[in-house]
């Protein structure tokens, strides 16, 4: 089983290139079926999650072409089945998507029922709300979720609660309905503004991404594109934080900044530098971080896919911080890990109580799921000492070369299987 060895202590310092954002790519890959022409899609992360997603659609059929690292070209005329139950499909959460994209266009599909990280409740009673509406039947059976209808009809649908799944799925399933589909208190992420970009750039007739009303209005078909994802908001999110938690002084290039602004003003309330440009922003920290207080919430909030990180972050600030997560009821699950590094944290019903320490002192942790992990690997490296890091599968998720691009900003971090390997480490960081 692999693991990162990290001896921590070292401010990270340089600048680091950020890949495309793996949850655009996931809606994106899932939507490339919705056409028999051909898709390129660049920009594409090559992480397991992304690599879940093409098995899956290699496997009903579609035609799959690497023609880079971060690039793909998806051919999705030859489909021949609408049921999707591999083992793999169940790994990720976004499995889902493929729901939304084969009843768009072919009125039926069956999906294995999704898994990911274990960070909470995440009911698809939205995404069936919606499918309903346009006309579909849902049945839950043998852990497959079917939807099956005689045809899509466009509909106005509120959703109870902000759902980028939700938002994304009824937009697939809207785009070749008959009509105008209107969704209201629609997610307003990033992701889901590029996602719909995405389907305009196949003929799709999409208004209001990035509001809370988004309008379809129903065409015949979708046709093939060229088309770039945008870069990953959560990816250099950790990077900024991380910046912070070792003081270190990072450029992160290949941002959308726009995109970054609740993480840039906190980071500035906590006494952090940010210096933004048109395409990077670049992290300064000098002092010790002082204490501030964050709630995450729907775009443009401040991420539930930061609040790990930022926690850790916090937890090495002057005074006592607070941590709402009104988004994830189970996101706090780190937080044991965390406390064996010498953090001072009380979990309160939906809010941490953070009471800064001087320093963390290395450990072996294990990481509980992607965002989670990506923060341990933040905290063992502004640790004193040598720090484990277990089940970086979970890491390797969302994350590209994460332990290489952290290495080339200073970091003393290796992925190793054996003891033996991890023997060599500390021979060579003693």
């Amino acid at each position: 089983m692999e693991k990162y060895i990290i001896k921590g202590g070292n401010p990270l310092v340089g600048e680091v290139e950020i890949g495309g954002a793996k949850n655009a790519a996931l809606a994106i890959l899932a939507a490339s079926t919705m056409t028999d022409e051909v898709v390129h899609i660049e920009n594409m992360p090559d992480e397991s999650d992304t690599n879940v997603m093409l098995q899956a659609i290699e496997s009903i059929g579609a035609i799959v072409k690497r023609t880079g690292r971060h690039s793909v070209k998806i051919c999705a005329s030859q489909i021949h089945d609408y049921v999707i139950e591999n083992d793999y499909i169940k790994k990720i959460r976004a499995s889902y998507y493929l729901l939304g994209a084969l009843l768009g266009k072919y009125n039926k599909a069956g999906v294995a029922l999704p898994g990911g990280c274990n960070i909470g409740l995440r009911p698809i009673d939205q995404h069936i709300k919606g499918f309903n509406a346009l006309g579909a039947s849902v049945n839950i059976e043998h852990g497959i979720i079917a939807a099956h209808a005689d045809k899509l009809v466009g509909n106005h649908i509120y959703l109870d609660v902000v759902s980028v799944g939700a938002t994304i799925n009824i937009m697939m399933a809207a785009v070749m309905a008959e009509g105008q589909t209107v969704v209201e208190n629609a997610a307003k992420e990033p992701h889901v503004v590029d996602f719909a970009n995405f389907l305009n750039s196949m003929g799709a007739n999409i208004k209001g991404a990035g509001t809370d009303v988004i309008r379809i209005q129903g065409v015949e078909k979708l046709h093939g594109t060229e088309y770039a994802i945008i870069p990953d908001q959560i990816e250099a999110g950790t990077f900024m934080l991380a910046a912070a938690a070792t003081r270190g002084d990072i450029t992160i290039k290949n941002v959308i900044p726009k995109h970054l602004e609740s993480i840039s003003a906190k980071l500035i309330e906590m006494g952090c530098q940010v210096h933004e440009s048109d395409d990077a922003v670049r992290v300064v920290a000098t002092k010790r971080l002082q204490n501030t207080h964050v709630k995450t919430l729907p775009y443009p909030g401040f991420p539930t896919d930061m609040q790990p990180q930022m926690t850790v972050a916090l937890g090495l600030a002057s005074g006592i911080s607070v941590v709402t997560e009104s988004i994830f009821e189970n996101r706090f699950k780190y937080v044991d890990e965390l406390t064996r590094m010498g953090a001072s944290i009380k979990v309160e019903g939906s809010s941490a109580i953070v009471e800064g320490v001087s320093k963390y002192t290395g450990a072996t942790v294990s990481a509980p799921d992607l965002r989670a992990g990506a923060a341990l690997v933040i905290a063992a490296l502004t640790a004193d000492g040598i720090s484990t890091i277990e089940d970086i599968k979970y890491i390797e998720r969302g994350y590209e070369d994460f332990d290489q691009k952290l290495r080339e900003l200073g970091a003393h971090i290796e992925k190793v299987e054996s003891d033996r390997d991890m023997q060599k480490f500390k021979l060579r960081n003693a």
